[in-house]
């Protein structure tokens, strides 16, 4: 295979890429940004984070491959080759990892750990009664690859669980609602949400006060997907109002999010540093060399964006 892939995700260690990319596809040259020498001898780019325009300048791309689940940053990108397919990665690993997240923040929320550490701080010595799984409703917003993944985990725990996506679809032990005009059903009653929606104009927002408003009171947030899915402004006067116990957030619409951020200092708030799934050569090679396998035969290939519906 004569191929030639860039490497060009930016501030992320390349030597385990290289390592894998040499042990699954060995005949393919592996070039390193900023040394990518002739930008027509370039086929694919496995890119992240970044500048606008920094993909025009290869002429030959024969596709292009997000190193994240998510590409709406590559879509913001108004010099994107419009001819070029655009790829997201498909990491067996990232809904391994993403299980894991969702099942402890969910299980943290349902057994009262909240309430535990508070009584700790106090030196409170006070047993609360335990609830059943099956008495809690679970809301995952975007039952992609990743979020069924994780309505199928909490399934099997016995939850309650609802979905909610653009198109209806059967997930065994989980509700499916699907789409905008069934939101409010989708939300009534729900005690513990978790977004792991696509960033795209109509989701852009979506955690907001008006939608709080129709959880259970005192429902818990789990945002995973991206942080301009929140309305920050509408966060804390919904915990302070009671309709919101708490939240977990993993994304914010300022990475990193700014020491002076109010809800660094939150208690209410739990925040990881977006590390709820990260991508690792170790899982995610095998699909992109697979990929690049297929392009190069002629075969279509797997997990292309939709440019129009934004993942």
């Amino acid at each position: 295979m004569r191929a030639v892939l860039l490497f060009a995700c930016f501030e992320v260690d390349p030597a385990g890429w290289r390592a894998e990319l040499k042990r699954e596809l060995p005949e393919l040259e592996l070039r390193l940004w900023p040394d990518a020498g002739d930008p027509r001898e370039i086929d694919y780019v496995l890119v992240w984070n970044h500048p606008c325009g920094f993909l025009k300048q290869f002429p030959n791309l024969r596709a292009i491959f997000s190193m994240g689940a998510g590409v709406d940053r590559l879509l913001l990108d108004p010099e994107l080759p419009e001819h070029v397919p655009l790829v997201r990665m498909a990491d067996p690993g990232l809904a391994v990892f993403m299980k894991e997240y969702v099942v402890m923040r969910v299980l943290h929320y349902h057994r009262d750990m909240p309430a535990y550490e508070q009584q700790q701080r106090a030196a409170l010595w006070r047993q609360l009664p335990p609830r059943e799984t099956r008495e809690r409703c679970v809301g995952v917003m975007g039952v992609g690859q990743i979020g069924e993944t994780c309505a199928r985990a909490l399934a099997e725990l016995g939850f309650e669980v609802r979905g909610w996506a653009r198109r209806g679809r059967e997930i065994p032990g989980v509700t499916v609602i699907a789409g905008e005009g069934r939101i409010r059903e989708f939300l009534s009653g729900i005690e513990i949400l978790i977004c792991l929606l696509p960033l795209t104009p109509q989701t852009r927002g979506i955690l907001n006060a008006e939608h709080f408003a129709l959880l259970s009171r005192g429902a818990w947030l789990i945002n995973l997907a991206r942080g301009a899915h929140l309305v920050e402004t509408d966060l804390l006067p919904a915990l302070d109002s009671g309709q919101l116990a708490g939240a977990t957030l993993d994304v914010f619409a300022t990475e990193p999010l700014p020491s002076e951020h109010p809800f660094w200092q939150d208690p209410r708030i739990t925040i990881t540093p977006h590390a709820s799934a990260l991508t690792r050569p170790e899982t995610a090679v095998r699909r992109l060399a697979q990929n690049i396998v297929r392009e190069r035969a002629g075969l279509p290939l797997l997990d292309l964006v939709d440019r129009i519906a934004g993942y």
